[in-house]
């Protein structure tokens, strides 16, 4: 066969592969990604979108219906004390502990960074200042988004997983009055007065290790707290507080009513519900910062 022949077979053979869909397989060959390769992130981030907005739906959901049974909450007000004596007086020690270090590691960096570049007699002042503002509401929000919210969502989880909330339903009595109501009023009362406690404990730790570390006198030390303190920054941290403490419950009550799967699904409602409420009390406390502040 001549080369002219040759030549000729191979183009037909090329066009006849390339008609039929085929491609050579050449070194240099750039292969068209398959769609689904394309497809499936897109899936996966809109799946993902589109649960995260029906979660929340849930949870505005479920804040309505607490609000809409706000009315029965003096007819249930033993059970209301009841939270709070658990929320607020039982959390006293361990919010006394943090607060009491957190103003005394406070003082002290702020000594350190003061030094040479400003006078420490305005130590108090700023030690203050970040108590009232930050620190108190933010860490009293932590502390009981450990303590209430994952407590919450286990003791709900496990009314849930062994059907005690059926039960409840089918006595015709409501989940979110009876259960969510009390602990939402309760997280919301007592966590302001938790952090008023806080922001006390935690300004008395600044002023001892001001006082017996640094020398500084106790006149000056709150000389400079008076001068620097303002009504507007402590209710701006109370309001702060007031928002963390109806989001940890909500939340915690929210995971503990979707709670499923047994004892398992109980470990990692109380998980979520920590992980949930510490991550929306920083996301507050930036929105609410730059509202307030």
């Amino acid at each position: 066969m001549t080369l002219e022949g040759k030549i000729y077979i191979l183009i037909r053979t090329t066009k006849l592969a390339a008609s039929a869909g085929l491609r050579p397989q050449g070194k240099h060959q750039n292969h068209p990604m398959p769609r689904e390769q394309i497809a499936r992130p897109i899936s996966l981030l809109g799946r993902f979108v589109i649960e995260n907005i029906e979660q929340t739906g849930a949870v505005f959901i479920l804040l309505g219906k607490i609000l809409r049974s706000s009315t029965h909450l003096w007819r249930d007000r033993h059970l209301l004390f009841e939270q709070m004596l658990l929320i607020g007086v039982n959390s006293l020690p361990l919010v006394a502990i943090i607060a009491v270090f957190t103003g005394a590691v406070s003082a002290w960096q702020a000594a350190y960074q003061f030094e040479g570049l400003v006078s420490l007699d305005y130590l108090g002042s700023a030690t203050s200042l970040a108590i009232f503002i930050e620190l108190g509401p933010v860490l009293t929000g932590v502390i009981l988004a450990g303590r209430v919210g994952s407590s919450i969502a286990a003791e709900l989880g496990t009314m849930k997983v062994t059907e005690q909330i059926d039960a409840l339903e089918s006595l015709a009595i409501d989940p979110a009055r009876y259960l969510a109501l009390p602990r939402f009023c309760a997280a919301t009362i007592m966590t302001p007065v938790l952090t008023i406690f806080a922001n006390l404990v935690a300004l008395i730790g600044a002023f001892l290790v001001t006082n017996i570390l640094i020398g500084q006198s106790a006149h000056i030390f709150f000389d400079s707290v008076r001068s620097s303190f303002e009504v507007r920054n402590l209710m701006g941290g109370l309001t702060k507080a007031f928002v963390f403490g109806a989001s940890i419950a909500l939340l915690g009550c929210y995971v503990g009513f979707q709670t499923s799967g047994g004892a398992e699904g109980v470990g990692r409602a109380t998980i979520r519900a920590f992980v949930l409420s510490a991550a929306v009390i920083l996301m507050h406390d930036y929105v609410l910062a730059t509202i307030i502040f």
